[in-house]
C-alpha cells in the first residue's frame, strides 16, 4: 500500500473525531444559559448548569487535542506534496 491513501485515510479520519466531538460539545452546550439569577429557589437549575459546564470542560481538552493533530496531519500532507512538487521539478532528489 502507498503512502498517500494511507496519509488522506489518517487525516480523513482525525476530522471526522474532531467534527463528532465539536457536535457533540455544541449539543452540551444547547442548555446552557448565558446568564442565571440564583437565589435558594433555584438550586435545581443552579445544579444543572454545573453539571454541563462539568460536561463541556471534561470534552474540552480532548477537542484541543483533536485540533492540534488535525492541524499537525494538515501539515504532514500539505508537506508532503511540496516535496513531490519539487521532486518531479528536479529540484531536489528524491
Amino acid at each position: 500500500m502507498t503512502l498517500v491513501p494511507v496519509m488522506w485515510s489518517i487525516w480523513g479520519a482525525l476530522v471526522v473525531v474532531m467534527a463528532a466531538l465539536h457536535i457533540y460539545r455544541s449539543s452540551l452546550t444547547r442548555d446552557e444559559e448565558d446568564q442565571i439569577f440564583l437565589d435558594d429557589s433555584f438550586e435545581h437549575e443552579k445544579s444543572a448548569q454545573a453539571a454541563i459546564v462539568a460536561r463541556v470542560s471534561k470534552v474540552e481538552p480532548v477537542l484541543r487535542a483533536a485540533q492540534w493533530l488535525v492541524v499537525a496531519m494538515t501539515v504532514v500532507v500539505v508537506a508532503y506534496y511540496v516535496r513531490d512538487i519539487l521532486v518531479h521539478l528536479n529540484v531536489i532528489n528524491g
